[in-house]
């Protein structure tokens, strides 16, 4: 017992430092420590930088829509510059047909038609029997009046003949001058009756003659509106029919609208030839032979025909032809294409782009190529011309250009001739 107590001791001993050798302790600070200050800064930095970070994108973004929405509100143009064109000495203009003579025959008398002799396409000579029309009435007025102007003529030479008698009797004093006066009178207003009953029938005569239409000139026959028994009526008071339809063709007279730019070259006397669809390879010699003398407010252009002689008939009435002329190259005019045009009230116009804004021009066009035009006048080389320009383009609208198309003139007359 006494030894294991002693072992204890000794142990407690060893284990439990002496006061002597022991350091004191220093005292703990109370709150967080240093290193748990220096995450919570660096968290709260993170934090603000995230947060101005998305502020900033968002602002930005903000910033970059309203940007995008006023440029998506501009509308995008594309825009061509007017190229220099030299009128070339070659023009070639569209034109019509026209009969030298062509008449629509009417009746004189009024009738029943009896017969006719010609239909459409037929050819006939001046004089030439086209129908006859049965006129029973006529016929019986005739007759009546051929009547009256014997009955006139047997009246006149009894009037004559007691005439003469109280003539020779008033000599011997045995009628008084009274009677021979009368006699004398009478004998007047008789040839004056015959004059009238003459005249009666001569008028109707006429009218019979009639019953018989003739051609009044070498032509052929391009409409027949009648037929045997039809009712023919003529007169003052009724509406006239057309019988036939007669047109000289032996020469063509065509008739063409020249541009104004073109009027003081096309002289009268000067040539021109012809072409058609129907003849691809033939062209027909024409001569100037007339103009108007005046330009058409309306279209700006100048009336002129052009006759053809045509004697084995092969140009028809009312074709479409189109009419060469040789014309000096003279001045210079600008070509655009016909899609930069705009139709309004105020007339002709173009959209042209000046600084970021449209302006409407008028313009005057001197040429039609179909796909493009040649401009007389309110344009330059400088001037950027919208293509396809809306019907809602207004003056002064803000545009941004898409891009700029170049060609020259020769490129544009091409695919004139590629449609």
């Amino acid at each position: 017992m006494t030894s294991g107590a002693k072992v204890e001791t000794m142990n407690e001993d060893m284990t439990t430092p002496s006061s002597e050798f022991s350091s004191p302790q220093e005292p703990r600070e109370p709150g967080l420590t240093k290193g748990t200050w220096i995450g919570v800064v660096i968290i709260a930095v993170i934090v603000a930088l995230v947060v101005l970070f998305g502020i900033a994108a968002r602002h930005q973004s903000e910033s970059t829509l309203e940007k995008d929405t006023k440029a998506e509100a501009i509308p995008s143009v594309n825009v061509i510059y007017p190229a220099s064109s030299v009128l070339s000495s070659g023009l070639a203009l569209p034109g019509n047909t026209q009969a030298y003579v062509d008449t629509p025959i009417y009746a004189r008398t009024s009738g029943y038609l009896k017969n006719w002799y010609f239909d459409i396409g037929a050819h006939v000579r001046k004089g030439q029997l086209m129908a006859v029309i049965e006129t029973p009435e006529l016929d019986e007025q005739l007759q009546v009046a051929q009547a009256d102007l014997k009955s006139s003529q047997a009246n006149l030479n009894l009037a004559n003949t007691t005439s003469a008698r109280y003539q020779n009797l008033l000599t011997t004093n045995s009628v008084s001058k009274q009677e021979t006066d009368v006699a004398v009178s009478d004998a007047a207003a008789k040839k004056a009756a015959v004059d009238a009953s003459m005249a009666s029938v001569r008028r109707l005569q006429q009218l019979q003659s009639f019953e018989k239409i003739y051609a009044p000139f070498d032509g052929i026959v391009t409409a027949r509106n009648i037929d045997i028994g039809g009712l023919i009526q003529a007169g003052e008071n009724t509406t006239p029919k057309e019988l036939f339809h007669l047109a000289a063709i032996q020469k063509i007279r065509v008739f063409v609208s020249v541009p104004e730019a073109y009027s003081t070259s096309i002289k009268e006397g000067g040539k021109a030839s012809l072409t058609l669809d129907e003849y691809p390879d033939r062209s027909f010699e024409g001569t100037i032979v007339r103009n108007s003398n005046a330009i058409d407010s309306a279209t700006r252009t100048l009336n002129v025909e052009v006759d053809v002689d045509n004697p084995k008939g092969e140009l028809l009435p009312g074709a479409y032809v189109f009419v060469h002329f040789k014309v000096p190259e003279h001045s210079s005019n600008l070509m655009i294409p016909s899609n930069t045009l705009l139709f309004r009230a105020q007339g002709l116009q173009v959209g042209v782009v000046r600084d970021g804004k449209v302006q409407l021009v008028p313009v005057t066009i001197s040429k039609d190529l179909g796909a493009n035009v040649e401009i007389a006048s309110g344009l330059t080389t400088k001037d950027a011309v919208l293509l396809d320009p809306s019907d809602s383009l207004a003056n002064g609208q803000e545009v941004q250009v898409k891009s700029r198309v170049t060609e020259d003139a020769t490129q544009m007359q091409k695919k004139d001739g590629s449609q």
